[in-house]
């Protein structure tokens, strides 16, 4: 019981901090220069331009509908996540308003659409691995990606948000924006993934060799790691042979390489790059 407590404390905590680099992002680099990176927030800071309502205001009238709907489709828990996101992300736009209403980080355009992309997109992913959303279009793209499991929801974010954009630049009647807009749009997205996903990479090693059985041994022996033998056959010469499969983490993907060619120079290596392991040797399944 105290542990789950605790754990929702941390989630809280989490995206509090996630509300707050988005906040960031959007008052100190995007608003300045109507970079308008897809979105409610994106939306609203083009409102904002054009008609002058305030950035967190628009950002909570528009979401409340999408809040409803997320109720239904995702459930009370995320709901309350989500709201709890939502007001926090307008009350730290607007706390950064009152105490810093004048600061303008950097003039220079790319650099304002390169590092908000890069905070936001952090700030985005810390919210979504704490469980919730800040409304919009990743609110959104959560309850799509509940509909369509197999694209991710920061993809299905990007599809709505580039929607958001091209209707920003007919607004703003200046393409140079919305060309600004896209590349901020793209780096959030990629850090989205990339925080969401897990930030200990981790590489898959395929080994195929008529020696797979003394290389096994040797892998678990000299790094510590389990080895799985995959029966397959080869196609040109219709023999029988054994892929090995060893997840190791980046640092010992040298030394694999090295036990295999020692014990046969003509072994087919393959390598990949996971995203996030769980289970026994890398990160514990309950923490995920």
């Amino acid at each position: 019981m105290k542990k789950e407590f605790y754990n929702v404390i941390i989630e809280y905590v989490g995206i509090t901090i996630g509300c707050a680099m988005v906040a960031f992002s959007l008052n100190f680099f995007l608003e300045p220069h109507t970079i308008a990176p897809g979105g409610v927030t994106g939306l609203a800071i083009v409102i904002q331009k054009t008609i002058g309502i305030p950035i967190d205001l628009t950002n909570l009238i528009i979401n409340i509908p999408l809040f409803i709907l997320g109720l239904v489709v995702l459930g009370r828990t995320f709901g309350a996540k989500t709201a709890y996101a939502t007001v926090m992300l307008s009350a730290f736009i607007r706390l950064f308003i009152i105490l810093y209403s004048n600061l303008i980080i950097t003039n220079d355009l790319l650099l304002s659409s390169i590092y908000g992309g890069v905070i936001m997109g952090v700030g985005l992913g810390i919210v979504f691995r704490s469980g919730g959303t800040t409304g919009g279009t990743d609110l959104a793209g959560a309850i799509l990606n509940k509909f369509f499991p197999s694209i991710s929801t920061a993809k299905l974010m990007m599809i709505l948000d580039l929607m958001v954009v091209a209707t920003a630049g007919i607004v703003e009647k200046n393409i140079e924006t919305s060309l600004y807009s896209v590349i901020a749009l793209y780096i959030a997205v990629k850090l989205i993934d990339f925080v969401v996903e897990g930030l200990n990479y981790a590489k898959a090693v395929y080994v195929i060799s008529d020696s797979s059985e003394e290389i096994g041994h040797k892998i678990m022996e000299d790094i510590g790691r389990g080895v799985t033998a995959l029966k397959a056959r080869g196609f040109y010469t219709g023999n029988d042979k054994e892929v090995l499969l060893c997840v190791v983490n980046r640092t010992q993907v040298a030394k694999l390489k090295k036990i295999a060619y020692e014990i046969d120079k003509r072994a087919f290596i393959m390598v990949t790059t996971i995203h996030e392991v769980l289970g026994e040797g890398f990160k514990d399944i309950n923490k995920k």
